[in-house]
C-alpha cells in the first residue's frame, strides 16, 4: 500500500483545508470533527488505489460529494479525487473513473444551483456558473492527463515486452548457433576417431604398423576437435570479444579430405565456375555443410568414395555432395541432428538444402547459398 504518499497527501489536505476555511468564514460551515472525519476518509480509501482502483475512485468521490453537501469549506479535497481518478485510469479502469468524477461534478451542480436551499449553510446562495465551468475544465484536464499517462505506460510496457522478446530470441539463436558448432565439430571428429579405433583394434595383432597409423590419426583428429571446441567455449567466456582464431572455411577442404581419408573415405573435390571470395558466415556454413555431409557418408553409407562439387554462379554458391551408397542401415551412433543443422545453417543465410537419394543411387546433399563478393582468380577443377 502507498503509505508514504497517502500520509503526506492527508497532511496537506487537512492543513490546506484549515487555511482555506479562514477565507470562507461566514460563507461555509466551520470545520468540525465530522468534517475532519470526511477529510480523512478520502485519503484512507486512497490506500487501496493500486489494489482496488474502482472502489477507491467511487469511494473518494462519494466522500467529497457528502463533504460539499454538508456545507463545509472548499479546499484541497479535490486532490484526493484527482489522485483516485488518475490511479483508476492508469490501471485501465477508464469508464469507472469517468463515471465517478462525472457523477461528482453533476452532484456538485445540483447542490450548488438547486439543492442549496435545503442544505447547510443557512441563507446560502447559488454558486456562479463560471465556477462550474472551471471545475468542469479541471475534471476534463485531469482525465485527459490520466489518459495520457495510461497510454504512455502501455507503450512502455509493450516496448519492454518487445525488448525482452528480442533478447530472448537473440539468446536462443546464440544457443542454437553454439549447439550447431559443437555438433558439427564433435560429430565429424568422433566419427573419424570411431572408425580409426575400429581399424586399430582389428589390426593391433596382425599389422601393428597400420594400427599405429590409426592411432596417429585418432590423436590428430582429437587434437583438432579439442582446439575447435576450445575456440567455441572461449566465445562463451568472453562474449563480445573477437575470436582468437579464424573460423574454418573452404580453404580447409584439403584438411577435411585428409581426415576423411584417415576414416577410409576417398573424397574428390570439383569446382565449377569462377571462384569468388565468400563472406565469413557463408564460408563457415559451406565448410560445415560439407563436413557434416561427409560425416554422414562415413557413418551411414557403405560407399568408400564421395564427390564434392562447388559451383560458383552469379550471386550464389551451389554445393553437391554425392556418395555411391548403399546405406548401411545400421546404428552409427548419430544424434539425428545433422540434416537439421545443415538446413538451419542454410536458412540463416537465406539458402536451401535438399537431401535425398541421388540420381545414380546413393545419397545426395544439395545446398544453395546466396552470396556476393569480389571475384578471385579463376581456379581450375581439381
Amino acid at each position: 500500500m502507498p503509505w508514504a504518499s497517502t500520509f503526506f497527501l492527508t497532511v496537506f489536505v487537512l492543513v490546506g483545508t484549515a487555511f482555506a476555511a479562514q477565507g470562507q468564514h461566514g460563507q461555509r460551515l466551520p470545520l468540525d470533527n465530522y468534517a475532519r472525519l470526511l477529510l480523512l476518509a478520502g485519503p484512507a480509501l486512497l490506500l487501496f488505489r493500486h489494489r482496488h482502483p474502482v472502489v477507491a475512485v467511487f469511494g473518494v468521490s462519494a466522500t467529497a460529494l457528502i463533504y460539499f453537501a454538508a456545507g463545509y469549506p472548499y479546499g484541497p479535497i479535490f486532490l484526493t479525487v484527482g489522485v483516485a481518478c488518475f490511479a483508476a485510469i492508469a490501471a485501465g479502469h477508464r469508464r469507472a473513473a469517468w463515471w465517478a468524477v462525472g457523477s461528482l461534478w453533476l452532484g456538485h451542480v445540483l447542490i450548488a444551483h438547486w439543492l442549496y436551499r435545503w442544505l447547510p449553510p443557512p441563507h446560502d446562495r447559488a454558486a456562479p456558473w463560471g465556477q462550474e465551468l472551471v471545475i468542469a475544465a479541471f475534471v476534463v484536464a485531469l482525465c485527459a492527463a490520466s489518459e495520457l499517462v495510461r497510454v504512455r505506460r502501455e507503450q512502455w510496457a509493450r516496448e519492454g515486452a518487445e525488448r525482452r522478446a528480442a533478447e530472448k530470441r537473440r539468446q536462443d539463436e546464440e544457443r542454437l548457433r553454439i549447439a550447431r558448432e559443437l555438433h558439427d565439430v564433435l560429430a565429424h571428429s568422433i566419427s573419424v576417431i570411431n572408425v580409426q579405433a575400429g581399424v586399430g583394434l582389428a589390426l593391433l595383432d596382425s599389422d601393428p604398423e597400420q594400427a599405429r597409423t590409426a592411432l596417429t590419426t585418432i590423436k590428430a583428429a582429437s587434437k583438432e576437435a579439442l582446439g575447435e571446441v576450445r575456440q567455441v567455449l572461449d566465445t562463451l567466456r568472453t562474449p563480445g570479444d573477437a575470436p582468437r582464431a579464424p573460423a574454418p572455411g573452404l580453404d580447409r577442404l584439403p584438411e577435411l579430405v585428409e581426415q576423411a581419408a584417415g576414416a577410409g573415405l576417398t573424397v574428390e573435390i570439383l569446382r565449377d565456375g569462377r571462384r569468388i571470395a565468400l563472406p565469413p558466415g557463408t564460408d563457415l556454413a559451406a565448410f560445415r555443410i560439407i563436413q557434416e555431409a561427409l560425416t554422414n557418408v562415413v557413418r551411414h553409407s557403405g560407399s568408400r568414395t564421395a564427390r564434392v562439387r562447388l559451383g560458383y554462379a552469379p550471386g550464389r554458391l551451389e554445393l553437391l555432395i554425392d556418395d555411391a551408397g548403399p546405406a548401411t542401415g545400421g546404428d552409427a551412433g548419430g544424434s539425428g541432428n545433422g540434416l537439421v543443422g545443415m538446413r538451419e545453417r542454410a536458412a540463416a543465410l537465406g539458402g536451401t538444402i535438399e537431401a535425398g537419394p541421388g540420381p545414380g543411387g546413393g545419397f545426395r546433399v544439395r545446398a544453395i547459398l546466396p552470396l556476393a563478393g569480389p571475384s578471385l582468380n579463376p581456379e581450375e577443377s581439381v
